[in-house]
């Protein structure tokens, strides 16, 4: 096993394992390999300082030795790409935006919305939480409504 200290098109650096130098070139070559922190594949080898073995260590603290010996932590993988990053951040702003500018109703959505079309109340934007149910009769009532889209990290 060989390690390379890597780093992508956007400064990144971490490390990886491969099984020989030509296991890296091949994987490289094929575009399967991806930064960690960003997901880029336009990875490269870095500069790395070259681990000699002095005979000074052999006498130092068996711990070390044994650490030595493991192989780097797994580094953490990025699962989006950064096309679904960046719509994630959209969707971010566009909340933002709509719940700035609305009035938070909770679970009342559905009543607030008919007592405005009714005209019972003022006109004015409002977000909250509706069932199924309360959504279909609305819009068959021809009451628009819109929904509000969910933040992806709401949903874990």
């Amino acid at each position: 096993m060989i390690r390379f200290s890597l780093v992508c098109d956007q400064g990144h650096e971490f490390e990886s394992w491969f099984r020989d130098s030509a296991a890296y070139d091949d994987q490289a070559e094929h575009g399967l390999l991806s930064c960690a922190h960003c997901a880029s594949t336009k990875i490269g080898k870095a500069i790395m300082a070259p681990q000699v073995a002095r005979k000074d260590r052999e006498s130092g603290n068996p711990d070390t030795k044994i650490r030595e010996n493991l192989p780097a932590l797994p580094q953490p993988v990025a699962l989006t790409s950064p096309e679904e990053q960046a719509l994630r951040t959209k969707v971010r702003e566009l909340h933002a935006m709509l719940t700035a500018k609305s009035d938070y109703v909770g679970d009342k959505f559905a009543a607030e919305a008919r007592k405005m079309h009714d005209g019972e109340i003022e006109h004015r934007t409002i977000h909250g939480e509706a069932t199924g149910d309360d959504v279909r009769s609305l819009l068959e009532d021809g009451i628009d409504i819109l929904p509000l889209p969910m933040l992806p990290d709401d949903r874990n």
